[in-house]
């Protein structure tokens, strides 16, 4: 097949390997190149689409730093119970776990492009609609109901098929900057947004994370591509494939993958360790960190500053974390993780303090590097053990990771009030911690008859 000159340009990218000469042209191999790039540019397109990605996952978090925000200036404006609002709250968290399963599917079906465009308008909607809201329940409606659906669909699952998709090479680093990218997301949107609502109250801070989302829109729509055969290129680091055809009944498919990942051994532990990495950092620290801290004295504005730091060092460890995913294997940087993590809630009943001192900064910057360090290897098990089903998987892995944090965000307070300090809180956390190590350890994987997946099985 002679090539073309935009073709040839296409091909001197040294990352790129060009599709076999096959003599004829498919629906999924565009004749002309789609791609556009001037030659000798020597940027696979992979990584556009990675950055893209990125973007998208940071005006997504704009929505998961309001919520917090908000509650005291809803509670003074409606007089609504904090329960209502935490309700509303409570309903999006659950959402954004539940969702994601079901958005890899609909990513099979509809594209990538579509679902995460339908998504951050939706969002935004959301956020827009609470601007004229009177009553508890249409909180429910626009905070819980819409922001919930539309950020789970971009929930890690959006990150996982992309990576899946468009690499072969570095998935791990880019699963970790991606990852990330929610943290960056926060640290971005929650001063912002704080200072807003100080200054101008909360309806200026809904419409500013809503216009985020709009502004991300085009991005998606012009740069964001589903496959790399849609653009004529193999996967940054493979070599080129046919573009599958849409997956159709993504509802259906994504409970049969359920189901059948179900009745493998690997999927509880893996889905039962992420769940214990949910309640000991969202559910836990996220939660019940400040006011334990307050029972110890410490100011609120202190402690809460702590937790921004969390979020700093976060992005550091998800990006190592993806760096060495590609290097060892997943199992036992998980076990690391996990173990590590329990020990350092083990010691934070007695750093506990009025002030801000070293050891509690020793603990505050080595939680953050572990605090979702265990998102790519988790996703690469998921990847080698369960093929093309993977991101599914992992979206109802992930849906595990939301219920771990619901329940203990839950189960904390409980205790609190029953036994008078969170002392047995952070002790029964590093227990777990040290379970969720040794279920990644015994987790193995046996190639199926033919190759092309593998069926994760127990040790």
């Amino acid at each position: 097949m002679t090539q073309t000159t935009e073709s040839a340009a296409r091909d001197e990218d040294e990352d790129r390997t060009p599709a076999p000469a096959t003599g004829r042209t498919t629906s999924s191999r565009p004749s002309r190149s789609p791609a556009r790039f001037p030659a000798g540019l020597r940027v696979h397109r992979a990584w556009i689409v990675a950055a893209v990605t990125f973007v998208t996952i940071i005006g997504g978090a704009a929505f998961a730093s309001l919520p917090g925000l908000l509650i005291d200036p809803l509670h003074t404006e409606f007089g609504w119970s904090r329960g209502e609002i935490g309700l509303a709250v409570s309903v999006d968290l659950a959402l954004y776990g539940v969702t994601a399963p079901f958005a890899a599917a609909l990513m099979d079906r509809f594209g990538i492009r579509r679902v995460v465009a339908a998504a951050l308008t939706v969002v935004a909607a959301g956020a827009l609609g609470s601007v004229w809201m009177t009553a508890s329940w249409q909180l429910l409606l626009y905070w819980g109901l819409l922001v919930g659906l539309g950020t789970g669909s971009m929930a890690m699952s959006f990150s996982a098929t992309v990576t899946d998709r468009w690499f072969v090479a570095r998935r791990g680093l880019v699963t970790g900057v991606l990852t990330a990218a929610g943290a960056s997301g926060q640290l971005v949107f929650l001063p912002l947004c704080a200072w807003i609502v100080k200054e101008h109250g909360w309806r200026p801070a809904s419409v500013t994370v809503a216009l985020a989302a709009l502004v991300v829109v085009p991005l998606v729509w012009f740069l964001l591509r589903d496959h790399p055969a849609d653009v004529g290129l193999a996967p940054y680091g493979g070599v080129y494939a046919e573009k599958p055809a849409p997956a159709r009944g993504a509802t259906a498919r994504t409970l049969r993958v359920l189901f059948d990942a179900a009745r493998t051994g690997s999927f509880w532990l893996l889905a039962g360790a992420f769940a214990i990495c949910g309640a000991s950092t969202n559910g836990l620290i996220r939660t019940h960190f400040v006011p334990s801290a307050h029972d110890h004295h410490m100011p609120v504005t202190a402690a809460a500053s702590l937790l921004a730091v969390i979020g700093v060092f976060d992005i550091v460890g998800t990006v190592f974390s993806g760096w060495l995913t590609d290097r060892f294997d997943a199992r036992r940087l998980l076990a690391v993780y996990y173990a590590l993590r329990g020990v350092s809630l083990l010691f934070l009943p007695v750093l506990m303090a009025p002030s801000v001192h070293p050891p509690m900064v020793f603990f505050i910057v080595f939680y953050g590097l572990d605090w979702v360090a265990t998102v790519p290897p988790t996703i690469a098990l998921c990847r080698e053990q369960y093929g093309d089903d993977s991101a599914i998987v992992f979206g109802w892995v992930l849906a595990s990771h939301q219920i771990g944090a619901a329940v203990v965000a839950f189960l904390g307070g409980v205790a609190r009030d029953a036994f008078g300090s969170y002392d047995v809180v952070w002790y029964a956390a590093g227990a777990l911690c040290a379970v969720a190590a040794l279920m990644s350890l015994v987790v193995r994987r046996t190639p199926l008859p033919g190759g092309g997946k593998a069926v994760a099985t127990a040790v």
